[in-house]
């Protein structure tokens, strides 16, 4: 059969290297599966179906340091996981056994105990064998934290086949942020991450959950399922009717040839690599300073990281020799063979390391192909990133217009809470500079009663209580101000340290009991202990940890955003859109709205589902993309922002403002639908799976109005609010700029001259689904 495309030029900087063990790790599994009725007789393979993917191979490549019984383990971990996706698409994909798949599924959970004396139920099929006897031979060499965190990810693997198979059922080709989202479960990448802890070493558990580690598991998931969407979209999508693939989900969304959505996708790969190695070079260390690792955590963390980057390598090559992907013409890496193991030594000291790690210093370890870092496109992406003119003249922007299909309505309290507002934002000290912070005087009355919050709040929580009203008026207020505050001390001066020391200083204002706060040192800390106090009287225990938590994510982002505007870095798409749900504050409006009427009653894991995340990702999607439609032009000209889903559009594709304009506005769409899509056909199934009652699903239905409440008042908010307006944003800019230095400090010298982005006036806005990339694939000079 013809290929449906060229495979890319992919960016492979680190050559594969081979594990010499990999015969013993051939012959093993093979044994292996055999004794687990995985081949003759399963139905699903036949030995030369085994023979032909070569797992042992794959392993060898991706696990090129372990010793030979690390590698047949894991090799055993692949065959077992290869062969369940095979058996799972001909019991229920291709008959379409929805019922069955979920008793298949709800099965397996109970043969991963976390303690062995637990025991196990009595296998009934191969993959519930294999996966009894896999988990025996694996934990008791890991920590219960290690147990808990793969257990999470082989659940969410075995579980989030049914979002495939319901996909596949109505015929719906997920949108981009949700591919995204949902293949890092499909795709069982983060379950491969936890293997590489296996083979290497188990990162502490005190930071596996922290940003920079959560990153590198999940650029390093991206690119790993990129890649094999790339490699098998012609068995996938041409074959099995697959739908979960990176090509298909841009194919589809940009309304583009298969040859095109193939190259984005390798660009969206090559992006996420940059990312995994902006992370581990740039954040880990950060991190390491942060949290006072010790030398032994640290080398964890770095062993940890150097194995998901042989796993990228490693992955690569046996996508280019394996049976079960095309891979005509595609360039392979300079894999080496290593020599027989050596214990590690260094000084006499045992290093940190997975059950099965050793260390080679042999050919390859260190090297670089040239080829893949100097590549043109893989460069060209870096530049761009890098290359952004701050300040850049954009002139009027013609948005394109945005509707939601959900009403909109107003609190009757709405006056009560702006004069409220006024006087609580007065009396913080939020409205004058403040002596000793020079970066204090960026709001006055008028700019408070301009921006509207009140209006805001009384429009996602209409029914909310005046008490509830005054509460969500000053959050939004507080947010807003520390948001505008962050760049203005810290981004404008490029001082990422200073900004983690606030962070830390406005955290510790927020302790689980409020009497434990220190005392505060400006106006800005001042307001967030009075708010949080105040808010937090009546809750209980865990509550106040969650909204802390939520809280944290906010304030930590801005440390993040202040990083990205030191090096002047327009971040990854994927990152970007993850960090904007923190940056806007959505999880924190959304905590207020559970605290409401709304989804009381509802058990507490109920919240964390899968289900119920995806339904507040793409509503805080929503709200993201309209803030950053509406403030353009503030600030890309006036701010000299990195941070906004139009530019990040515009960067990545190499478009001009009205293509990125189109497709934000056409992803925006789609996560509306999206929205719409969980509330009608997957929560009624979760309910029927969580067993809820009719009081609780009343109330579940209650949190889903609000979440589409806080949709159509953020939008109506930000039509009527003057923060966004263009003349009156362009007065407060030059305002802050005359109120002294630290506001203007990260202006360039030329920002006056630099030239206006183009607006071609024979190119209109593009208005339907995919017609954004109307102007996307320009032909490139020769």
């Amino acid at each position: 059969m013809t290929q449906p495309f060229h495979l890319p030029d992919f960016y492979v900087p680190h050559p594969a290297r081979l594990n010499p063990h990999v015969e013993q790790a051939r012959a093993h599994s093979t044994e292996w599966a055999r004794g687990f009725g995985m081949l003759e007789g399963s139905g699903v393979w036949e030995q030369s179906d085994l023979d032909s993917h070569d797992y042992a191979l794959l392993c060898a490549y991706t696990h090129p340091d372990c010793d030979a019984d690390a590698l047949s383990l894991i090799t055993d971990w692949y065959v077992w996981v290869f062969f369940f996706d095979d058996h799972f698409l001909e019991l229920f994909k291709r008959t379409n056994d929805r019922e069955g798949a979920r008793t298949y599924l709800d099965g397996l959970a109970a043969f991963m105990p976390m303690d062995l004396a637990d025991g196990f139920p009595e296998p009934s099929n191969p993959v519930e064998a294999g996966l009894k006897d896999l988990w025996l031979r694996t934990v008791p060499a890991m920590s219960a934290h290690w147990r808990a965190r793969f257990a999470e990810s082989t659940r969410n693997l075995l579980n989030e086949s049914m979002w495939e198979l319901h996909n596949i059922g109505i015929g719906r080709v997920a949108n981009p942020l949700e591919y995204v989202e949902m293949r890092r479960k499909v795709g069982g990448a983060p379950w491969s991450a936890g293997l590489v802890e296996y083979a290497a070493a188990e990162v502490p558990a005190r930071v596996a959950h922290a940003r920079p580690l959560r990153v590198l598991r999940d650029a390093f998931s991206d690119a790993v399922h990129i890649r094999n969407d790339l490699f098998s979209y012609q068995r996938e999508v041409q074959d099995e009717g697959e739908l979960s693939n990176a090509v298909l989900v841009l194919e589809t969304f940009l309304g583009c040839t298969t040859q095109e959505a193939a190259d984005l996708s390798n660009d969206l790969l090559t992006s996420r690599l940059h990312q995994f190695e902006h992370t581990a070079l740039a954040e880990v260390p950060a991190l390491a300073a942060e949290h006072g690792l010790t030398a032994p955590e640290l080398a964890a963390v770095l062993a940890y990281a150097k194995g998901l980057q042989d796993w990228q390598s490693g992955g690569h090559e046996w996508h280019m020799v394996s049976s079960r992907y095309m891979n005509e013409h595609a360039r392979r890496t300079a894999a080496v063979p290593l020599p027989a193991p050596a214990p590690w030594s260094a000084g006499g000291a045992g290093a940190p390391g997975g059950p099965g790690a050793v260390t080679h210093s042999g050919p390859g370890t260190a090297a670089l192909d040239i080829r893949s870092v100097f590549a043109p496109r893989a460069a060209e992406l870096r530049r761009r990133s890098l290359g952004h003119v701050p300040f850049r003249q954009v002139g009027p922007v013609a948005r394109p217009e945005v509707s939601l299909p959900f009403p909109v309505s107003f609190s009757p309290h709405l006056d009560r809470a702006r004069a409220g507002l006024v006087a609580w934002c007065r009396e913080m000290g939020l409205l004058e500079p403040y002596p000793g912070d020079p970066a204090s005087g960026i709001w006055d009355e008028d700019r408070l009663r301009a921006f509207d919050f009140a209006l805001c709040s009384a429009a996602i929580d209409p029914d909310a209580t005046p008490e509830q009203l005054d509460v969500s008026a000053r959050w939004l207020a507080w947010g807003t101000y520390a948001d505008d505050y962050y760049p203005a001390a810290f981004g404008a001066t490029r001082s990422p340290d200073a900004a983690r020391v606030a962070t830390e200083r406005l955290l510790s204002m927020v302790p689980t009991d409020p009497a434990d706060a220190p005392e505060p040192l400006i106006p800005l800390e001042r307001s967030l202990r009075e708010l949080w106090a105040h808010s937090v009287a009546g809750m209980a225990g865990p509550v106040r940890e969650e909204f802390r938590a939520t809280l944290a994510d906010m304030l930590e982002s801005w440390v993040w955003e202040v990083d990205n505007t030191t090096l002047n870095r327009v971040p990854d798409p994927v990152d970007y859109a993850e960090m904007r749900r923190h940056t806007f504050g959505s999880g924190l409006t959304m905590f207020l709205a559970r605290q409401g009427q709304a989804g009381r009653g509802v058990p507490a894991e109920v919240f964390g589902d899968g289900v119920v995340r995806s339904l507040e990702n793409a509503a805080s999607d929503v709200g993201c993309m309209v803030n950053d439609l509406f403030s353009y032009r503030k600030e890309i000209e006036f701010e000299g922002e990195v941070h906004n889903h139009v530019l990040v559009t515009e960067t990545f594709f190499d478009i001009e403002p009205p293509a990125a304009f189109g497709i934000v506005a056409d992803l925006l769409e789609q996560r509306t639908r999206e929205f719409e899509h969980i509330r009608d056909h997957q929560l009624p199934v979760l309910y029927e799976d969580r067993g809820l009652d009719a009081a609780a699903r009343a109330a579940m239905d209650a949190y889903v109005r609000e979440l589409e409440d806080w949709m159509a008042g953020v939008l109506h908010w930000h039509r009527e609010t003057r923060r966004y307006d263009e003349a009156y944003a362009s007065r407060v800019t030059a305002g802050n700029a005359a109120a002294g230095p630290a506001a203007v400090a990260g202006r360039l010298p030329d920002a006056g001259s630099a030239p206006a982005a183009r607006l071609p006036s024979d190119v209109g806005l593009p208005t339907g689904l995919g017609s954004s990339a109307v102007r996307l694939f320009r032909p490139q000079p020769a």
